[in-house]
């Protein structure tokens, strides 16, 4: 059976009855059939939120913040009773070891919990002016907002956008990647039965070519917020320039972690794998730049080697395993591709990098040593299981060389000086750094990058400024 579109909260089949195949990673055989929705979905979809809206006067638009949030737990709720059904589609779909998935289940209700409580304390302001009167700000809903995620992290993602956009009364039209369109289709179907009324809910998925460019580029779409590749948020702020759609873009990184000499070396070490090789690399923040002071490169060295071969590759449905497949052939043949160029360039290839015997789209973490900041494999996202490790010789150095990036989205540090913490924290120019830890976000507070990593921010309560306008009404006092 074919999964079909949502359209105002309704399952349907495309306008054009088209369809396409979703493939497992693990297996690389069909998954599911999916409805495959065109232009003609995207104009039924934007016609019916635009409707819905009404300009602000659509009754979501002025259901009272405190209504708005007892729908969004009621979300939440859902979200972790159908825990099973979310972590085994995450797991088949996009590759996500069960644990992992489980626990973005978990992170995902949590998020609507967190705008849940959001939604009645987002309020203006009264503003002292000179003149006899009273001056309000007013915090109002944007209107149709596009949503458009990636394939790495499609429930999590889709769940930071949903949730605050929500909160503010906005219709939500949600494009999923066309790789991993499962979980979006699920959360749809979740929004509606908890009491998110129908005609604000909306996801279609088909390829982004065609749905993402028609909703960017339609000046019904008040507001799009993108994570993906940063050429493609480059041509999203193009082609939304025309209508002047607000835009925010969480876009790739090429994260550096600073391992100082006077860090706990061994416990940087054992921690640093996953935060490269976690979703087998195929992660934004990854710390895929493993930037270490040379009087312990070797120890550090050594010590990541070790972890890195006893990481359990395998499949997403075992429970012992920590790291399963890349999402296609492709993504994969990048990621071997890039190892090439690296020992081309100079560098050493520790361990990993081969392809095993069997099903499925599988890549051994790769440890590249001696890597210079020069190399493509230092400057360019792999998105793939490839660690690149640098030696450096003074702090100077490695705040040069972490800030030597066309990208600035997260990072590490690792030091057992506080007042080193400070100083080199103040001096990496990237929008999320961990002092001690690899962990990069917290939906309470601020994400996103510097440079080419975006524009704007999700999380926190910062991300509800970017699903409103702002009025400013004057009542004068003079008769």
């Amino acid at each position: 059976m074919t999964e079909q579109l949502i359209i105002a909260g309704e399952r349907r089949d495309a306008a054009e009855g088209a369809t396409f195949t979703v493939t497992e990673p693990a297996t690389g055989k069909p998954l599911e059939e999916v409805a495959k929705a065109s232009a003609v979905d995207v104009d039924l979809a934007l016609a019916a939120a635009t409707k819905a809206f009404a300009d602000g006067r659509g009754a979501w638009a002025r259901t009272s913040g405190t209504e708005r949030g007892r729908v969004l737990q009621n979300v939440a709720e859902l979200i972790r009773e159908r825990e099973d059904v979310l972590a085994t589609a995450e797991a088949r779909g996009a590759g996500h070891p069960i644990g992992d998935a489980r626990w973005e289940v978990g992170a995902a209700a949590g998020t609507f919990e967190y705008y849940a409580g959001a939604a009645n304390k987002h309020f203006g302001s009264v503003v002292p002016v000179q003149d006899a009167g009273l001056d309000v700000v007013l915090r109002e809903p944007v209107g149709p907002v596009s949503l458009i995620v990636p394939w790495n992290f499609p429930l999590l993602i889709a769940c930071w956008k949903l949730a605050p956009a929500l909160a503010c009364g906005n219709p939500v039209i949600l494009k999923p990647a066309s790789l991993t369109p499962l979980t979006a289709l699920l959360l749809g179907d979740i929004l509606v039965d908890a009491g998110v009324p129908a005609d604000q809910v909306y996801v279609l998925p088909g390829p982004g070519g065609i749905i993402g460019d028609a909703l960017v580029a339609d000046p019904r779409t008040a507001k799009i917020s993108f994570t993906g590749e940063t050429t493609t948020g480059a041509s999203i702020l193009k082609a939304s320039a025309d209508h002047i759609a607000r835009v925010s873009l969480e876009l790739g990184g090429k994260s550096a972690a600073i391992v100082f000499a006077d860090a706990n070396v061994q416990k940087a070490a054992l921690d640093a794998p996953m935060s490269v090789f976690g979703n087998a690399g195929q992660d934004c923040c990854a710390r895929s730049r493993i930037l270490v002071e040379r009087p312990v490169y070797d120890e550090f060295l050594e010590a990541f080697e070790g972890a890195t071969r006893a990481i359990k590759v395998g499949d997403p449905l075992s429970p012992d395993t920590e790291m399963g497949p890349m999402i296609s052939t492709g993504q994969r043949d990048t990621s071997l591709e890039y190892i090439g160029i690296g020992t081309a360039e100079g560098a050493r290839l520790v361990s990993g990098g081969d392809v095993p015997d069997g099903d499925g789209y599988y890549l051994t973490p790769a440890v590249m040593a001696d890597v210079s900041n020069e190399m493509r494999l230092a400057r360019e996202e792999i998105f793939g299981p490839v660690a690149s490790i640098l030696p450096f010789d003074t702090e100077d150095e490695a705040i040069q060389i972490a800030n030597d990036s066309d990208y600035g989205l997260s990072g590490s540090l690792w030091t057992g000086s506080a007042t080193r913490a400070i100083r080199v924290a103040k001096s990496i120019r990237t929008g999320v750094l961990s002092v001690n830890t690899n962990r990069s976000v917290r939906f309470e507070a601020p994400f996103g990058g510097y440079k080419k990593s975006g524009l704007g921010r999700e999380l926190g309560m910062g991300a509800m400024d970017a699903y409103t306008e702002v009025k400013n009404v004057f009542f004068s006092e003079e008769d």
